[in-house]
């Protein structure tokens, strides 16, 4: 799931990190001693209010998140944080958002803290509304102990984000049908203990992004990633315009006619942008029936 050429390109496409406007105040002391009073009141109120008063959505995960190969191949395409800001605005009743995806190709959870990424990062960002969380295939295939450490990293990342972000609703995600049946398996059982033990959501994507699967091919969702070593050399030459970082990389089945009978051609299973427009529907709608619970209550 991990190698240098995704590492390489996820660094590129880090999302900006806004800031809140530097505003001063031109007003006799005697108005600015009440505007500070009201500010310093109204702080519980006001401290979702960056980008304009929009509901801000924050994305924690792996490549399964990020999506480095489609910003790569297709850059002006909408991406996942993209995608679910404009479905959420189509919904007509719903507050603006603004999606932060900080996924990064490769993550543990380990790694996203113990780098310093986390306080980098995602540690000081204001107005964090929602933190959507889905970590676990490179946890599983890197992490030693997976059954004891998972979990327990799991818990340190929940414990500092309600420490840096009390007001932000923690989500846990299951994985995407990326791994075999019986490790996804494994990794959500993980993920639910944790939500159960830490009284959080989870948000089960594996399952619905498994019946877009099987509604739309079991191929459809993901992009084609194949060692140029591996292409009979006679089509070197015609695959070159689709060659990045020694690998034949396609979003789609543009080369499956030719290519397919390849052994491992559609052997990697990361999402291409109609994989992460399941995502995102789901995602939308989740976010959805949650905020119009939210207007009732």
């Amino acid at each position: 799931m991990f190698n240098d050429f995704e590492t390489q390109f996820s660094r590129k496409t880090r999302r900006m990190i806004h800031r809140f406007p530097v505003i001063r105040f031109h007003l006799p002391k005697l108005l600015m001693l009440l505007a500070a009073i009201v500010i310093v009141s109204g702080l519980s109120l006001t401290a979702q209010a960056e980008h304009g008063g929009k509901l801000q959505i924050l994305l924690l995960g792996d490549s399964t998140t990020e999506g480095s190969i489609p910003r790569l191949i297709k850059p002006a395409a909408p991406q996942l944080e993209q995608v679910i800001e404009q479905l959420l605005e189509a919904e007509g009743d719903l507050p603006p958002t603004h999606v932060i995806n900080n996924g990064q190709s490769g993550d543990t959870i380990d790694r996203f803290v113990n780098s310093g990424r986390y306080d980098r990062e995602v540690a000081e960002l204001p107005g964090i509304d929602y933190i959507f969380i889905r970590y676990g295939i490179n946890d599983y295939a890197r992490r030693e102990d997976f059954a004891t450490n998972f979990p327990l990293d799991f818990h340190g990342l929940i414990a500092r984000i309600r420490k840096n972000h009390p007001d932000a609703q923690i989500v846990l995600m299951t994985v995407t049908p990326f791994s075999k049946a019986e490790v996804s398996q494994e990794i959500n059982s993980r993920v639910r203990q944790v939500a159960e033990k830490e009284q959080l959501p989870v948000f089960d994507i594996y399952p619905l992004y498994g019946k877009a699967l099987q509604v739309h091919g079991v191929n459809s969702l993901s992009y084609r990633r194949y060692s140029v070593e591996k292409v009979p050399s006679n089509y070197h030459a015609f695959v070159a315009p689709y060659v990045h970082g020694g690998h034949v990389v396609v979003l789609d089945n543009e080369l499956d006619g030719i290519f397919g009978h390849l052994p491992g051609w559609y052997g990697d299973r990361h999402p291409n942008l109609a994989g992460y427009n399941v995502i995102a529907v789901e995602t939308a709608k989740y976010l959805t029936d949650d905020l119009r619970k939210r207007k009732t209550e």
